[in-house]
């Protein structure tokens, strides 16, 4: 186990012994903010060095994949656990989008192994959090408002891109990718070297936060709690199918195959309230960040490793 995720697993259990373990929400909001220009900055270096062609067909493949997830995960919601369709397209909608958290847990997993994986892959993890949510905007459309209601998608989309993740993403891969062409690699130290050290702090907290939505699960039900572990594995499958498609080295398909097993809870979130408002938040907060974020942490990376390289 990476050495990082046991600070996961120490906020867990300070969180499930009642300790009063907790971050300030205003640190917490400067770490969030930090890991993603972090992580878009870190892309946007690599990126300098990548022919935007070789982008395309991943990035394609990657769009593809982000809507695929979600009409899966409606579809066994829908039709086989048999939730409303409100919830199925809200829960459907976090699983088809992507946890940058995830994907810097699983980039700093396989740099501890000096595996190589694309530069671009920051790309991929920005078009992943896109299509999940326009797939779960025209689901509203066509399964619930119908013609009576049309969907305000500018104003989904607006809030949605513009908001925190993907703005930040967007931005820090600009700053890295200007930073590699004029070679001024001077915050090298602050996003890059401290990097493994923010992402513990965060980790702790997130601990304590997926700790607190334990108690949810008595709410939630044994059929959301086996989808929370069972889609993940369903969604990791896909991103490997996408990873070989799109040509993908060993190192990128785990990181696509786990970008696709994680689930949003932060540009999702913003989007379901705007399309579903009457959607029930425990049902998709509960499975996103209690059940799928822990299990991919703890389980689901060094997983998704190990089969992958076995099948490499």
């Amino acid at each position: 186990m990476d050495p990082v995720v046991l600070f996961f697993v120490l906020g867990l259990i300070g969180s499930i012994f009642k300790s009063d373990l907790k971050i300030p929400a205003s640190f917490y909001t400067v770490l969030s903010i930090y890991l993603l220009l972090a992580i878009g900055i870190k892309g946007g270096i690599e990126l300098q060095h990548t022919q935007i062609s070789s982008v395309i067909v991943p990035g394609l493949v990657t769009i593809l994949l982000g809507a695929s997830i979600t009409i899966v995960a409606y579809t066994i919601l829908s039709k086989i656990l048999r939730f409303t369709i409100t919830d199925s397209i809200a829960i459907a909608t976090h699983y088809g989008s992507v946890s940058a958290v995830t994907y810097a847990i699983v980039s700093n997993f396989l740099n501890q192994k000096n595996l190589i994986y694309e530069e671009y892959s920051t790309v991929l993890l920005v078009l992943l959090e896109i299509p999940a949510i326009i797939t779960g905007a025209l689901l509203v459309q066509f399964l619930i408002n119908r013609s009576d209601t049309k969907t305000d998608f500018k104003k989904v989309f607006s809030e949605v891109f513009l908001g925190k993740s993907i703005l930040l993403l967007l931005g820090g891969l600009l700053i890295g990718y200007y930073m590699s062409l004029v070679g001024n690699l001077k915050l090298n130290f602050f996003f890059k070297d401290l990097f493994q050290g923010f992402l513990a702090i965060f980790l702790l907290e997130m601990g304590v936060v997926t700790g607190s939505q334990l108690q949810s699960l008595k709410k939630v039900g044994i059929s959301l709690i086996l989808f929370g572990g069972a889609m993940p594995l369903i969604s990791a499958f896909l991103g490997f199918g996408a990873a070989k498609l799109a040509g993908l080295s060993l190192g990128g398909a785990v990181v696509l195959a786990t970008m696709a097993s994680s689930a949003s809870y932060i540009a999702a979130p913003t989007a379901i309230k705007m399309l579903l408002p009457k959607a029930n938040a425990t049902y998709y907060m509960t499975a996103a960040l209690g059940i799928t974020f822990p299990f991919n942490v703890i389980f689901g990376i060094p997983l998704y490793y190990k089969v992958i390289s076995q099948i490499y």
